[in-house]
């Protein structure tokens, strides 16, 4: 039996939270676990958005990529 493993090179995951506060603790926690996969943030994107009752909704994406060197 062989086994092949192979590095996860690149890797999007999306959040969304219903305050900044609750995003940012969403996306800390997963940049941890990423770590030990040895992947770091790329790039993060995020938005804001108001319903027509005036709450709002954030959500963001993060592209994290295998750490180099």
């Amino acid at each position: 039996m062989n086994f092949h493993f192979d590095m996860i090179e690149d890797k999007v995951e999306f959040f969304e939270a219903q305050d900044l506060t609750g995003l940012e603790k969403k996306i800390n926690e997963q940049i941890e676990h990423n770590k030990a996969i040895m992947l770091q943030v790329h790039h993060v994107g995020h938005q804001m958005h108001v319903d027509a009752d005036g709450r709002k909704f954030y959500s963001a994406v993060v592209h994290f990529k295998l750490k180099k060197g």
